[in-house]
C-alpha cells in the first residue's frame, strides 16, 4: 500500500528550527520528485528532482529551508530555521513522477500533514 507520512511538526519560537520528515511506504522516494507544500491552499514551498537532486525553494523560504534526501530510509526533510510566524501552516509532503514543480495539482501522492507553529 502507497502511503506518505509525515512528521516532525510542532511549536516553535520566532527565530526556532524544526526538521520536518516525509517517510514513504509501499515506493520508493528516490524515483519520485518530492515537494513540501502547506496551507489549505496547498502553496509550494520547496520541491527535489528525482532525476537530478535538483532543489527548489518559494521565494519566502529561500535561505531558510533546506530540502533533503535519504534514500536509504526513504525519507525526504525539510530542514526550517529562522522560523517567522508567518511560516505557521499545516505542511504537506507529496509525490510524482516526472519534473520538478512547485504546482500541487501536478501531484500524486500526499500525506496528511504535520502542524507547524511559530509563536512566542
Amino acid at each position: 500500500q502507497v502511503q506518505i507520512v509525515e512528521s516532525g511538526g510542532g511549536l516553535v519560537q520566532p527565530g526556532g528550527s524544526l526538521r520536518l520528515s516525509c517517510a514513504a511506504s509501499g515506493f520508493s522516494l528516490d524515483d519520485y520528485t518530492v515537494a513540501w507544500f502547506r496551507g489549505k491552499e496547498r502553496v509550494g514551498v520547496s520541491c527535489i528532482d528525482s532525476s537530478d537532486g535538483s532543489t527548489y525553494y518559494s521565494s519566502g523560504v529561500t535561505g531558510r529551508f533546506t530540502i533533503s534526501r535519504d534514500n536509504l530510509k526513504n525519507t525526504v526533510y525539510l530542514e526550517m530555521n529562522s522560523l517567522k510566524p508567518e511560516d505557521t501552516a499545516v505542511y504537506y509532503c507529496a509525490a510524482r513522477r516526472g519534473v520538478a514543480t512547485m504546482i500541487a495539482s501536478f501531484y500524486h501522492y500526499w500525506g496528511q500533514g504535520t502542524q507547524v507553529t511559530v509563536s512566542s
